[in-house]
Formats: C-alpha cells, sequence, structure tokens
C-alpha cells in the first residue's frame, strides 16, 4: 500500500470531502418517502423533485467556479469554504424550523423545495471544487484515486443520508432491531431535525479546520487545467462552439430524449409506499443492490468498449421497455401480497429485489455505453468540457421526464365519488373530497394516473426507437474529425 501512502491524509481529506457532498443528496433522496407517508400529492412531489437538478445543469456555472477565484485564499478554498457554511448553516437553520414546515396534514413543499435545492446547487458547487481540487492535491501518480474518492464517498454520504437515516427515523425498524420489547416507543432513533442539526455542526466545524489547516498548491495549476487559464469567457464561448457542431445538436436531442420512455419510474416507490410497503424497506432495498451497481459498470464495460456501444444503449432500451410495465403490474398486484398483519411475506421483497437487479442490468448499460460513446467521441484538445457537456446533457435528459411524470399523475388521475347522497361525480380536489365525505360518500380512485403513464411512456419508447435508432446508429459511423471543434 506504500504507493499512495505519500498522499494518505489527502486522500482520506478527498474522501470524506466527497461524503460531505452525499449527505445532501441522500437526505433530498429521503424527502420524497416522508412526504408520501403523508399523503402529500404527486404536483407537489414534482416541484421537490426539482432539488436533484443542479447535478445535471452544474456546467452552467463551472465555468465560473474553475475560472473566478480569491488569490490569496485558494483557487478551490474560495468556493470549498463557503459553498460548505452555506450547507452548514441552512442545514443548522431547518433542524429548527422542520417541525412547522413538515409538521401538519399538509406540509410546507415549496419551502422544502427551496431549501433542498440551495443545498444541492451547493453541493454542486462543491464537487466542481473539488473535483479540481483533487488534481492538485494529489500526486501526479496518484491522480487516478480522485474518482475512486468521488465514487466511493458520495455513493457512502448518500447511504448515510438516505439508507441509514430513513431506517434510524423509522419506529418499526428501531423497535425490532434495536429495542427490547418492553421499551418500544413510536418514533425512531433518530429525526430529520436531530439528523440535520449533527450534520449542521459536522459541515461548520470540519469547514472551518480546512480553511485554517489546509493549504492549496498552486503549481502546474495552468498545466493541470488549461481550459479553466482562458478564462470564464472562452469557456462559455467554447461550451457554444461544441454544442453548435451538427453532429453533436443531434446526439444532444437523442441524450435528452432518449428517456421519456421510463418517465414512470421515478412514481414506482411512491405507488409501493400508498400499497402499504414501508419507506425504510424500499430504502433497504439498496443495500444488496450496492455491490451489483460497482459491478455492473466494469463488467458492461467488455462490451462497450468497442467501435459500436451505441448498439449496446439501443438493446437496453428496449428492454428497459418491458421493466415499464413490469413495474406497472408490479404495482397493481402488490396489495394481494398484503398479510393480515399488515406485512408483506419475504418472497415477495425477494421478488422485488431481482426485479430491480435485472432493472439495473438495463440502466447500468444505457449509462456505460453512453460514457464510452462520449470518452470516443470528445475532442482530445478540449476533452474535459466536451465530456463534462455531453454528460450533463444526458443526467438532464433524465430527470426533465421524471418530474414530468410526477407532475401529470394527479391530472391523469379519475376519482368518482361513490354512494351518500352528494350530487357530486368526480372527487379528485381535495374540496370536492370533502363533500363528498360529509354527504356519506366514498371517494374510489377509477382511473389511477400512474398507470395511465406507463403505457403512455411505453408507446412514446417505442416510437423514440422508431424515430431515433436508425440516426443514433449511424453516428457511430460519422469521421471522428468531424466532432472536432474547430479552433
Amino acid at each position: 500500500m506504500h504507493w499512495w501512502y505519500e498522499d494518505r491524509s489527502s486522500v482520506l481529506l478527498l474522501l470524506f470531502l466527497y461524503v460531505l457532498q452525499g449527505i445532501p443528496l441522500g437526505l433530498a433522496g429521503s424527502i420524497p418517502m416522508l412526504l408520501a407517508s403523508k399523503s402529500v400529492d404527486y404536483k407537489q412531489q414534482a416541484l421537490f423533485s426539482f432539488v436533484f437538478w443542479p447535478f445535471s445543469i452544474k456546467l452552467l456555472w463551472a465555468p465560473i467556479v474553475d475560472g473566478a477565484y480569491i488569490q490569496s485564499i485558494g483557487r478551490r478554498k474560495t468556493w470549498l469554504v463557503p459553498t460548505q457554511y452555506v450547507i452548514g448553516t441552512i442545514m443548522f437553520i431547518l433542524s429548527y424550523k422542520l417541525d412547522a414546515i413538515m409538521g401538519g396534514p399538509e406540509p410546507d413543499v415549496w419551502n422544502l423545495t427551496v431549501c433542498f435545492f440551495i443545498l444541492n446547487f451547493c453541493a454542486a458547487t462543491q464537487d466542481i471544487a473539488v473535483d479540481g481540487w483533487a488534481l492538485t492535491m494529489l500526486s501526479k501518480k496518484n491522480v487516478g484515486l480522485a474518482s475512486t474518492c468521488n465514487s466511493v464517498g458520495q455513493t457512502a454520504g448518500y447511504f448515510l443520508g438516505y439508507v441509514v437515516f430513513l431506517a434510524l427515523e423509522s419506529a418499526d425498524f428501531c423497535n425490532k432491531y434495536f429495542r427490547s420489547a418492553d421499551s418500544h416507543k413510536e418514533e425512531g432513533l433518530v429525526n430529520l431535525s436531530g439528523f440535520m442539526y449533527f450534520w449542521a455542526i459536522v459541515f461548520i466545524i470540519t469547514t472551518t479546520l480546512v480553511m485554517i489547516f489546509k493549504k492549496e498548491d498552486a503549481q502546474n495549476t495552468s498545466e493541470i487545467n488549461d481550459t479553466a487559464s482562458k478564462g470564464v469567457v472562452s469557456t462559455y464561448k467554447l461550451l457554444f462552439k461544441i454544442i453548435c457542431l451538427p453532429n453533436v445538436l443531434q446526439y444532444v436531442v437523442i441524450l435528452l430524449t432518449a428517456k421519456i420512455g421510463f418517465a414512470s419510474e421515478s412514481i414506482v416507490a411512491l405507488k409501493l409506499i400508498e400499497c402499504g410497503i414501508h419507506k425504510e424497506t424500499l430504502a433497504l432495498l439498496a443495500i444488496p443492490l450496492t455491490p451489483l451497481q460497482i459491478a455492473l459498470p466494469v463488467i458492461i464495460a467488455k462490451y462497450t468498449s468497442g467501435p459500436r456501444p451505441l448498439d449496446i444503449f439501443l438493446k437496453a432500451i428496449r428492454y428497459r421497455l418491458i421493466f415499464t410495465l413490469l413495474f406497472a403490474a408490479f404495482v397493481h398486484y402488490t396489495p394481494s401480497f398484503k398479510l393480515e398483519d399488515g406485512t408483506f411475506p419475504y418472497y415477495y421483497f425477494a421478488a422485488v429485489l431481482i426485479m430491480y437487479c435485472f432493472h439495473q442490468v438495463t440502466l447500468y448499460s444505457m449509462f456505460v455505453a453512453v460514457m464510452a460513446f462520449n470518452a470516443k467521441i470528445s475532442d482530445p484538445h478540449i476533452g474535459g468540457t466536451y465530456m463534462t457537456l455531453l454528460n450533463t446533457v444526458a443526467n438532464l435528459g433524465g430527470n426533465w421526464p421524471s418530474t414530468l411524470a410526477l407532475w401529470y399523475v394527479d391530472a391523469l388521475t379519475t376519482t368518482n365519488c361513490v354512494g351518500g347522497t352528494s350530487n357530486l361525480v368526480y372527487c379528485s380536489k381535495e374540496d370536492k373530497a370533502k363533500v363528498c365525505e360529509t354527504a356519506g360518500g366514498l371517494c374510489v380512485t377509477t382511473v389511477d394516473g400512474y398507470y395511465v403513464e406507463a403505457v403512455l411512456c411505453l408507446i412514446l419508447g417505442i416510437l423514440w426507437l422508431i424515430w431515433k435508432s436508425d440516426s443514433t446508429r449511424k453516428l457511430q459511423n460519422v469521421d471522428p474529425e468531424r466532432w472536432r471543434c474547430p479552433r
């Protein structure tokens, strides 16, 4: 292990910074589960889904973070220190305000969205700064460890903020595994306020220590990132030149639309919670999936390393579209598996896990194929900027369909008023639902918008394949010189 020993302090610091980066992401992932348990409607879930957008659009401000800094503070610390202080401060304030925001029958989703959007915006900005700092913090022979620190640290942070938090927040989980039979309580070991308070203190203390004790190595900075040395304005001009290339523009359209057939996937977990599955149980399913998620890119890379990686991409889309219907069928039949005591049998969760495993194969096949093609076509003279642009577009192509799907679930749902003395036919609106119930009626869902969207997504996915399959394949035959950016 002596090969990285001289950089051990830097490796540990990078790992810790990436863990901190994953905490807001994990907490943001857990909030929809908490909102679902409070029966928040899907339009509000769609509103909250915007908090995941900053990591998909960070290229918009990345040149500023990379090129503008205060020399006396340091190129990376100029952005790292204030963003982490902002994250810690917001978490600290939220720890005292969450009871008012999340409490009651109607959580304040708008304020929650604003706060978490700022948290993730700062985390994305911190990611840009730490990625750049890693190049000068590590020695040349160990600079490859930066990506490992990123992957391991961010995954660990997300795991803490999502899986660990939801497990410790659950009264059922804590009573079953951490408390004796005579000491059961109606709450978990931690709540969201306490969890955020703890990490707020961690952010503030560690940021202060980094600001005081960690010095930046300014040597060879211009050599490390020649794109930034050209200036912020030049970088934006370069991005514009890249995206205006005819082939790149066509590829961007493909990346932005390819995942429209999978938009309904974002609703599956929320529907399962509606069916009675505990949110912490769904979170714990991520544990056995983690080794698979680590292994899949390595395995799939063997098949995408050739000259035609997008062939794998198109095949994966076809198989992933099948899961759109499989998920819908699984959600539909989930209530029939429910036992008399309100729990679900182990074989049900085994089936869920198996289905998720196969789904991950299709998901990672698409991801690795796109990454391989991006690396293949990127202009080597500006590879970092080129790759970042394409990866950002690919991420955005997954976010907007999910948000749109969540937004229209309720609009596509039909709820009828059955029985009672009311003349109402539909009671999808909350005020009409109260009128129906007051008149002795019962609001019954006759058409669930999720199933409508699942069918629509399948149709749109098939139409996309008809529309873009040939042009996607042809992009792989384009002369490499036609992907180069004019200089």
